[in-house]
């Protein structure tokens, strides 16, 4: 039952890790290959032409999503030290 209960809290902080970094990580990817579109079309290729689009979505995301992301993590975080008497009693 140990290993059970380490590897559910695994699955948990992956899964909980990919939700709270969704948001900005799809934005950032939306972003360049919008930027990609536009360079391709002007036929423009300065590289550093994407990083302020996607950094100032990356920001964008931050300040929408944080009051989510941070009710999330601290979810996640409330739940684990409520279960910890659990998983110590199983050994």
């Amino acid at each position: 039952m140990q290993f059970d209960s380490y590897a559910d809290i695994t699955h948990q902080a992956i899964k909980v890790a990919l939700m709270v970094s969704a948001p900005m990580l799809i934005g950032a990817l939306i972003m360049g290959i919008l930027v990609s579109l536009f360079q391709a079309v002007t036929q423009i290729n300065e590289q550093t032409l994407s990083f302020i689009p996607k950094i100032l979505v990356i920001v964008a995301a931050l300040v929408f999503f944080a009051p989510w992301m941070s009710d999330t993590l601290t979810t996640f975080t409330k739940d684990l030290f409520l279960n910890i008497p659990k998983i110590v009693l199983e050994r």
